[in-house]
Protein backbone atom coordinates (compact mmCIF):
# COMPACT_ATOMS: atom_id res chain seq x y z
CA UNK A 1 0.00 0.00 0.00
CA UNK A 2 1.47 3.20 -1.37
CA UNK A 3 1.08 6.40 0.88
CA UNK A 4 -0.96 8.91 -0.43
CA UNK A 5 -3.52 11.58 1.07
CA UNK A 6 -6.74 11.41 -0.56
CA UNK A 7 -7.90 9.78 -3.44
CA UNK A 8 -4.64 7.68 -5.06
CA UNK A 9 -3.81 6.97 -8.71
CA UNK A 10 -3.94 8.72 -11.51
CA UNK A 11 -5.78 11.85 -13.55
CA UNK A 12 -7.44 9.38 -15.85
CA UNK A 13 -11.04 7.63 -14.73
CA UNK A 14 -9.19 3.88 -13.99
CA UNK A 15 -6.98 3.68 -11.17
CA UNK A 16 -3.47 2.67 -11.88
CA UNK A 17 -1.81 0.93 -9.21
CA UNK A 18 1.97 1.86 -9.65
CA UNK A 19 4.83 -1.01 -9.91
CA UNK A 20 7.13 -1.71 -6.78
CA UNK A 21 9.70 0.71 -7.62
CA UNK A 22 12.42 -1.88 -5.69
CA UNK A 23 12.94 -5.51 -6.45
CA UNK A 24 15.66 -6.81 -5.26
CA UNK A 25 15.64 -10.47 -3.80
CA UNK A 26 16.81 -11.44 -0.57
CA UNK A 27 17.64 -15.05 -1.57
CA UNK A 28 19.76 -18.10 0.03
CA UNK A 29 22.45 -17.33 -2.41
CA UNK A 30 22.49 -13.94 -2.53
CA UNK A 31 22.35 -13.38 -5.92
CA UNK A 32 21.42 -10.19 -5.88
CA UNK A 33 23.48 -8.91 -3.33
CA UNK A 34 20.86 -9.79 -0.59
CA UNK A 35 21.48 -12.91 1.31
CA UNK A 36 19.64 -14.80 3.51
CA UNK A 37 20.35 -13.87 7.30
CA UNK A 38 19.18 -14.25 10.36
CA UNK A 39 18.54 -10.93 12.12
CA UNK A 40 19.61 -8.92 9.21
CA UNK A 41 16.60 -7.49 7.82
CA UNK A 42 13.79 -5.61 9.11
CA UNK A 43 10.25 -6.07 7.69
CA UNK A 44 8.32 -2.67 7.89
CA UNK A 45 4.48 -3.02 7.87
CA UNK A 46 1.34 -1.16 7.89
CA UNK A 47 -1.33 -3.93 10.24
CA UNK A 48 -4.29 -1.45 7.82
CA UNK A 49 -2.29 -2.68 4.41
CA UNK A 50 -3.42 -6.19 2.59
CA UNK A 51 -0.40 -6.09 0.45
CA UNK A 52 1.61 -6.14 3.97
CA UNK A 53 -1.03 -8.55 5.89
CA UNK A 54 0.44 -10.75 3.51
CA UNK A 55 3.59 -10.86 5.00
CA UNK A 56 2.53 -10.80 8.46
CA UNK A 57 0.55 -14.06 7.76
CA UNK A 58 3.32 -15.82 5.85
CA UNK A 59 6.25 -14.62 8.32
CA UNK A 60 3.85 -16.19 11.48
CA UNK A 61 3.13 -19.25 9.30
CA UNK A 62 7.06 -20.60 8.39
CA UNK A 63 8.06 -19.31 12.65
CA UNK A 64 10.38 -16.52 10.35
CA UNK A 65 9.44 -14.02 13.62
CA UNK A 66 13.13 -14.46 14.96
CA UNK A 67 14.89 -14.06 11.89
CA UNK A 68 13.21 -11.31 10.47
CA UNK A 69 12.16 -8.62 13.12
CA UNK A 70 9.01 -6.53 12.63
CA UNK A 71 8.14 -2.85 12.56
CA UNK A 72 4.49 -1.79 12.47
CA UNK A 73 3.85 1.93 11.22
CA UNK A 74 0.67 4.10 12.40
CA UNK A 75 -2.14 3.77 10.16
CA UNK A 76 -2.53 7.32 9.57
CA UNK A 77 0.37 8.11 7.08
CA UNK A 78 0.42 11.36 6.01
CA UNK A 79 2.32 13.23 2.98
CA UNK A 80 6.14 12.29 4.56
CA UNK A 81 4.82 8.69 4.37
CA UNK A 82 4.37 6.03 6.81
CA UNK A 83 5.00 7.06 10.57
CA UNK A 84 6.94 5.27 13.19
CA UNK A 85 4.51 7.38 16.09
CA UNK A 86 3.53 3.91 17.89
CA UNK A 87 7.10 3.54 19.12
CA UNK A 88 8.71 5.51 21.99
CA UNK A 89 9.14 9.07 20.66
CA UNK A 90 8.36 8.81 17.49
CA UNK A 91 10.73 6.46 16.02
CA UNK A 92 11.72 2.55 14.65
CA UNK A 93 13.64 1.57 17.59
CA UNK A 94 16.14 -0.76 15.43
CA UNK A 95 16.07 1.39 12.53
CA UNK A 96 16.05 5.05 14.49
CA UNK A 97 13.61 6.48 11.72
CA UNK A 98 10.74 8.27 11.94
CA UNK A 99 9.55 8.32 8.59
CA UNK A 100 9.45 5.04 6.42
CA UNK A 101 10.52 7.29 3.41
CA UNK A 102 13.80 7.93 5.31
CA UNK A 103 14.73 4.52 4.05
CA UNK A 104 14.04 4.67 0.88
CA UNK A 105 15.84 8.28 0.50
CA UNK A 106 18.94 6.36 1.85
CA UNK A 107 18.80 2.91 -0.99
CA UNK A 108 17.89 6.34 -3.55
CA UNK A 109 18.74 9.69 -2.44
CA UNK A 110 16.24 12.19 -4.06
CA UNK A 111 13.45 9.18 -4.50
CA UNK A 112 10.26 10.77 -4.85
CA UNK A 113 7.47 8.07 -5.80
CA UNK A 114 5.32 6.78 -3.71
CA UNK A 115 6.45 4.59 -0.78
CA UNK A 116 4.95 1.61 0.19
CA UNK A 117 4.40 -1.00 2.79
CA UNK A 118 6.02 -4.40 2.56
CA UNK A 119 9.11 -3.11 2.66
CA UNK A 120 12.47 -4.88 4.01
CA UNK A 121 15.26 -2.87 5.54
CA UNK A 122 18.84 -3.64 6.07
CA UNK A 123 19.07 -2.77 9.63
CA UNK A 124 23.31 -2.37 9.49
CA UNK A 125 22.92 -0.06 6.32
CA UNK A 126 19.51 1.39 7.02
CA UNK A 127 18.86 1.02 3.18
CA UNK A 128 15.77 -0.44 1.68
CA UNK A 129 16.14 -3.51 0.02
CA UNK A 130 12.55 -4.08 -1.78
CA UNK A 131 9.20 -3.07 -1.78
CA UNK A 132 7.98 -5.79 -4.04
CA UNK A 133 4.98 -7.04 -2.33
CA UNK A 134 4.30 -10.23 -4.84
CA UNK A 135 7.86 -11.63 -4.65
CA UNK A 136 8.31 -11.03 -0.84
CA UNK A 137 6.15 -13.55 0.51
CA UNK A 138 6.87 -16.00 -2.30
CA UNK A 139 10.62 -15.55 -1.64
CA UNK A 140 10.02 -15.85 2.00
CA UNK A 141 8.49 -19.65 1.50
CA UNK A 142 11.00 -20.64 -0.75
CA UNK A 143 14.31 -19.03 0.00
CA UNK A 144 14.77 -18.59 3.62
CA UNK A 145 13.95 -22.19 4.06
CA UNK A 146 16.79 -22.73 6.71
CA UNK A 147 15.48 -20.37 8.86
CA UNK A 148 11.82 -21.76 9.00
CA UNK A 149 10.47 -23.14 12.24
CA UNK A 150 10.22 -26.90 12.24
CA UNK A 151 6.71 -28.36 11.01
CA UNK A 152 6.34 -25.19 8.48
CA UNK A 153 4.28 -25.46 5.74
CA UNK A 154 5.14 -25.58 2.03
CA UNK A 155 3.00 -22.46 1.36
CA UNK A 156 4.12 -22.75 -2.84
CA UNK A 157 4.46 -26.66 -3.43
CA UNK A 158 6.58 -26.86 -6.61
CA UNK A 159 3.99 -29.23 -8.69
CA UNK A 160 1.15 -26.83 -7.78
CA UNK A 161 2.98 -23.80 -8.87
CA UNK A 162 1.47 -23.39 -12.21
CA UNK A 163 -2.35 -23.85 -10.73
CA UNK A 164 -1.43 -21.46 -7.85
CA UNK A 165 -0.38 -18.89 -9.92
CA UNK A 166 -3.30 -19.02 -12.05
CA UNK A 167 -5.55 -18.97 -9.36
CA UNK A 168 -3.50 -15.41 -7.73
CA UNK A 169 -3.55 -13.94 -10.74
CA UNK A 170 -7.50 -14.14 -11.35
CA UNK A 171 -8.01 -13.12 -7.52
CA UNK A 172 -5.30 -10.05 -7.76
CA UNK A 173 -6.82 -8.86 -11.18
CA UNK A 174 -10.88 -8.43 -10.32
CA UNK A 175 -10.33 -8.86 -6.46
CA UNK A 176 -7.21 -7.91 -4.61
CA UNK A 177 -7.02 -4.79 -6.39
CA UNK A 178 -10.63 -4.67 -7.87
CA UNK A 179 -11.74 -3.42 -5.02
CA UNK A 180 -9.12 -0.10 -5.60
CA UNK A 181 -10.44 0.09 -9.23
CA UNK A 182 -13.61 0.50 -7.84
CA UNK A 183 -13.31 2.63 -4.83
CA UNK A 184 -10.92 4.94 -6.81
CA UNK A 185 -12.71 4.71 -9.67
CA UNK A 186 -13.30 8.52 -11.14
CA UNK A 187 -15.92 7.99 -13.76
CA UNK A 188 -19.14 5.53 -13.73
CA UNK A 189 -17.93 3.51 -16.17
CA UNK A 190 -14.90 2.57 -14.72
CA UNK A 191 -16.25 1.97 -11.81
CA UNK A 192 -18.83 -0.44 -12.96
CA UNK A 193 -16.40 -2.30 -15.20
CA UNK A 194 -14.51 -3.34 -11.61
CA UNK A 195 -17.87 -3.59 -9.85
CA UNK A 196 -18.97 -6.46 -12.52
CA UNK A 197 -15.18 -7.59 -12.57
CA UNK A 198 -14.88 -7.92 -9.06
CA UNK A 199 -18.22 -9.81 -8.35
CA UNK A 200 -17.90 -12.47 -11.32
CA UNK A 201 -14.39 -13.77 -9.51
CA UNK A 202 -16.50 -13.25 -6.63
CA UNK A 203 -18.61 -15.93 -7.74
CA UNK A 204 -15.77 -18.31 -9.90
CA UNK A 205 -14.07 -18.41 -5.70
CA UNK A 206 -17.27 -19.48 -4.08
CA UNK A 207 -17.95 -21.85 -6.54
CA UNK A 208 -14.80 -23.37 -6.51
CA UNK A 209 -14.72 -23.28 -2.83
CA UNK A 210 -17.77 -24.75 -2.44
CA UNK A 211 -16.51 -28.10 -2.19
CA UNK A 212 -12.70 -28.23 -1.39
CA UNK A 213 -11.43 -26.57 1.69
CA UNK A 214 -8.59 -24.27 0.16
CA UNK A 215 -8.19 -22.53 -3.32
CA UNK A 216 -5.72 -25.31 -4.85
CA UNK A 217 -4.48 -28.91 -3.23
CA UNK A 218 -5.71 -30.23 0.13
CA UNK A 219 -3.63 -27.80 2.28
CA UNK A 220 -3.12 -23.54 3.26
CA UNK A 221 -1.03 -22.05 0.13
CA UNK A 222 0.02 -18.65 -0.92
CA UNK A 223 -3.25 -18.16 -2.91
CA UNK A 224 -4.96 -18.60 0.52
CA UNK A 225 -2.72 -16.25 2.16
CA UNK A 226 -3.23 -13.56 -0.74
CA UNK A 227 -7.11 -13.87 -1.10
CA UNK A 228 -7.99 -13.87 2.58
CA UNK A 229 -6.23 -10.01 3.54
CA UNK A 230 -8.85 -8.84 1.10
CA UNK A 231 -11.77 -10.74 2.87
CA UNK A 232 -10.55 -9.63 6.28
CA UNK A 233 -11.24 -6.22 4.95
CA UNK A 234 -14.62 -6.50 2.83
CA UNK A 235 -17.35 -5.77 5.01
CA UNK A 236 -15.41 -3.90 7.44
CA UNK A 237 -14.37 -1.39 4.43
CA UNK A 238 -14.51 -2.50 0.63
CA UNK A 239 -18.82 -3.04 0.96
CA UNK A 240 -19.43 0.53 1.56
CA UNK A 241 -16.10 2.88 1.55
CA UNK A 242 -15.33 1.34 -2.06
CA UNK A 243 -18.53 0.37 -2.79
CA UNK A 244 -18.72 -2.94 -3.96
CA UNK A 245 -21.85 -3.85 -2.12
CA UNK A 246 -24.00 -6.22 -4.46
CA UNK A 247 -23.70 -8.35 -1.36
CA UNK A 248 -21.55 -8.27 2.11
CA UNK A 249 -19.15 -11.88 2.74
CA UNK A 250 -21.00 -12.63 5.43
CA UNK A 251 -23.89 -13.12 2.79
CA UNK A 252 -21.97 -15.63 1.11
CA UNK A 253 -22.22 -18.51 2.85
CA UNK A 254 -19.23 -20.63 1.39
CA UNK A 255 -16.93 -17.49 0.78
CA UNK A 256 -17.78 -16.78 4.53
CA UNK A 257 -17.50 -20.45 5.82
CA UNK A 258 -13.59 -19.71 4.45
CA UNK A 259 -12.85 -17.00 5.43
CA UNK A 260 -13.81 -17.82 9.16
CA UNK A 261 -11.92 -21.26 8.68
CA UNK A 262 -8.65 -19.28 7.37
CA UNK A 263 -9.15 -16.37 10.24
CA UNK A 264 -9.40 -19.31 12.95
CA UNK A 265 -6.20 -21.14 11.65
CA UNK A 266 -2.96 -19.75 13.76
CA UNK A 267 -0.87 -17.47 11.60
CA UNK A 268 -4.22 -15.60 10.44
CA UNK A 269 -6.56 -14.07 12.48
CA UNK A 270 -3.76 -13.30 15.01
CA UNK A 271 -2.27 -11.02 12.63
CA UNK A 272 -5.68 -8.78 12.13
CA UNK A 273 -6.39 -5.43 13.78
CA UNK A 274 -9.80 -4.55 12.74
CA UNK A 275 -9.17 -1.15 14.86
CA UNK A 276 -5.96 0.06 12.08
CA UNK A 277 -7.87 -1.66 9.17
CA UNK A 278 -10.55 0.90 9.57
CA UNK A 279 -9.21 4.18 10.60
CA UNK A 280 -6.70 3.60 7.78
CA UNK A 281 -9.22 3.86 4.99
CA UNK A 282 -11.66 6.34 6.72
CA UNK A 283 -9.66 8.40 7.96
CA UNK A 284 -6.52 8.54 5.33
CA UNK A 285 -8.53 8.49 1.80
CA UNK A 286 -10.60 11.54 2.40
CA UNK A 287 -11.36 12.13 -1.24
CA UNK A 288 -14.14 9.33 -0.66
CA UNK A 289 -14.35 9.86 2.91
CA UNK A 290 -14.29 13.97 3.40
CA UNK A 291 -15.50 13.70 7.39
CA UNK A 292 -13.21 11.37 8.33
CA UNK A 293 -15.44 9.78 10.67
CA UNK A 294 -15.36 5.85 11.27
CA UNK A 295 -17.57 3.57 11.31
CA UNK A 296 -18.06 1.64 14.79
CA UNK A 297 -19.54 -1.66 12.45
CA UNK A 298 -19.79 -4.45 11.80
CA UNK A 299 -19.08 -6.42 14.73
CA UNK A 300 -15.96 -8.21 14.41
CA UNK A 301 -17.33 -11.23 16.80
CA UNK A 302 -18.95 -13.19 13.55
CA UNK A 303 -15.26 -14.48 12.83
CA UNK A 304 -15.22 -16.37 15.62
CA UNK A 305 -18.47 -18.37 15.06
CA UNK A 306 -18.04 -21.87 13.75
CA UNK A 307 -17.46 -22.57 10.07
CA UNK A 308 -17.60 -26.24 9.59
CA UNK A 309 -15.54 -26.31 6.86
CA UNK A 310 -13.51 -29.20 8.90
CA UNK A 311 -15.96 -31.20 6.91
CA UNK A 312 -14.79 -30.86 3.75
CA UNK A 313 -11.39 -32.51 4.75
CA UNK A 314 -7.77 -31.15 3.89
CA UNK A 315 -4.96 -30.86 6.26
CA UNK A 316 -4.33 -27.11 7.15
CA UNK A 317 -0.45 -27.59 7.16
CA UNK A 318 -0.08 -30.61 5.20
CA UNK A 319 2.99 -32.93 7.27
CA UNK A 320 3.51 -29.65 9.37
CA UNK A 321 2.08 -28.28 12.43
CA UNK A 322 0.74 -24.66 12.48
CA UNK A 323 2.44 -21.81 14.20
CA UNK A 324 2.72 -21.12 18.60
CA UNK A 325 1.43 -18.23 19.63
CA UNK A 326 2.60 -14.81 18.14
CA UNK A 327 5.79 -13.03 20.54
CA UNK A 328 3.63 -10.73 22.98
CA UNK A 329 5.08 -7.61 21.51
CA UNK A 330 3.18 -8.55 18.54
CA UNK A 331 0.01 -9.22 20.03
CA UNK A 332 -3.13 -7.19 18.47
CA UNK A 333 -4.37 -4.88 20.72
CA UNK A 334 -7.66 -5.25 22.20
CA UNK A 335 -9.57 -3.02 20.66
CA UNK A 336 -8.54 -4.38 17.72
CA UNK A 337 -9.60 -8.18 17.94
CA UNK A 338 -12.25 -9.99 16.84
CA UNK A 339 -13.51 -10.59 20.43
CA UNK A 340 -13.39 -6.80 21.43
CA UNK A 341 -16.92 -6.48 19.83
CA UNK A 342 -18.42 -3.53 17.43
CA UNK A 343 -17.18 -0.47 19.72
CA UNK A 344 -21.39 0.49 19.80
Amino acid sequence: MTTSVGNPGSTTAEYKRSPSHFTDRITADGADGWPVEAGRYRLVVSRACPWASRALVVRRLLGLEDAISLAVTDPLQDERSWRFTLDPDGRDPVLGIAFLGEAYAAREPGYDGGISVPAIVDVPSGVLVTNDYPRITLDLATEWTALHRDGAPDLYPEPLRDEIDEVMEDVYRNLNNGVYLAGFAKSERAYERAYRNLFACWDRLSERLAGRRYLVGDTITEADVRLFTTLVRFDAVYHNHFKCNRNKLTEDPVLWAYARDLFQTPGFGDTVDFDHIKRHYYQVHTDINPTQIVPLGPDPSGWLTPHHREELGGRPFGDGTPPGPPPAAEEIPARGRADAGSGA
